[in-house]
């Protein structure tokens, strides 16, 4: 049974598939609670804009910082805040890495689509 996923905010069809939902035990570098990842979305749905901002963490007196490079990804309709755009997805090559340890950060990544559960509803079921 595959959904088609909507905006709360203004009904609009967002073009979201489940055929294109990450499983819930998929591992990403940050949390899945309250969020839905997809792999692929319609991009002409959707208005992406680049955050960059260094959140305060003092872990040390002289070390401090950490920075965060994300996309937000808002409604071409109302303009609601729906998720973000994170690099962490599965690689983008089939590469063990460097000495065959893993992929590293050196190796490119797909994007992953979060979007926040409070602002999908799902509009059709097939």
């Amino acid at each position: 049974m595959a959904s088609i996923y909507s905006c709360t905010g203004c009904g609009s069809n967002l073009n979201l598939h489940t055929i294109h939902l990450f499983p819930p035990d998929f591992y990403f570098e940050a949390g899945n609670k309250g969020t839905l990842s997809f792999s692929l979305i319609d991009t002409t749905k959707f208005t992406f804009l680049t955050e960059d901002k260094l959140k305060p963490f003092f872990e040390t007196l002289n070390y401090w910082g950490i920075q965060r490079k994300r996309t937000k990804i808002n409604c071409n309709c109302c303009g609601s805040l729906l998720g973000h755009v994170y690099d962490d997805g599965p690689p983008l090559t089939n590469s063990s890495g460097q000495f065959h340890l893993g992929p590293s950060q050196a190796i490119p990544r797909a994007p992953r689509y979060r979007f926040k559960t409070k602002a999908l509803r799902i509009s059709s079921e097939t």
